[in-house]
């Protein structure tokens, strides 16, 4: 267990680190060090590059630099930790990064946003157009997107595939408890606990 690597998790829109609760102590007891921070402002008013500098600063500040650490996104957190990854430099750390009902494709919910962080996790919206042009560069670090069909919060629900890495879907009925399902959570110890290839 001495060879795992921290965890970082990021939450989603309208959150703050306390929805993890449940993860974060499942894991703290199978021996993960676990991090998390809270992204402001919350609510989708600034935009997705401004939480993901936070989460570089984060990084920067409580995780050694030659420490590789593993990454945890929910929802909007999925997002932003592709941005902190594809743009910003996290390749070169994260070794693992797991999404958690994340809007890879954007959802219909975030049109009706007026906000930019709102807008910019719109479906089909430039920002996620951007992102995924070059999504392929997360083939180069293990990733996994873990989803549930019956997502009213991300819609379409299988806007959570981005078509690289490991897909699995599991049927919770609510995506806030995406982040407490027993189910989840295992499956988020498994890709934690993946070999590096």
């Amino acid at each position: 267990m001495g060879d795992r690597n921290p965890v970082l998790l990021l939450h989603g829109i309208f959150d703050k680190q306390q929805i993890f609760t449940t993860m974060r102590q499942q894991l703290t007891q199978q021996g993960w060090s676990v991090h998390a921070l809270d992204m402001a402002p919350n609510l989708g008013t600034a935009p997705l590059e401004d939480l993901a500098q936070q989460v570089a600063q984060y990084v920067e500040e409580a995780i050694a630099p030659d420490q590789p650490f593993d990454l945890v996104g929910f929802s909007m957190g999925g997002i932003v930790g592709r941005y902190y990854l594809q743009r910003l430099g996290g390749l070169a750390r994260v070794q693992r990064f797991i999404t958690l009902s994340a809007p890879h494709r954007g959802t219909l919910t975030g049109n009706a946003w007026p906000t930019v962080g709102g807008q910019q996790l719109s479906y089909n919206s430039d920002f996620l157009r951007s992102l995924n042009a070059d999504a392929h560069q997360l083939k180069q670090i293990q990733f996994t997107s873990i989803w549930t069909p019956y997502d009213l919060m991300i819609l379409p629900a299988n806007s959570s595939q981005l078509g690289i890495g490991l897909e699995q879907t599991v049927p919770v009925l609510i995506h806030r408890w995406m982040v407490s399902d027993p189910r989840c959570i295992n499956l988020v110890e498994t890709a934690l606990s993946c070999p590096m290839t």
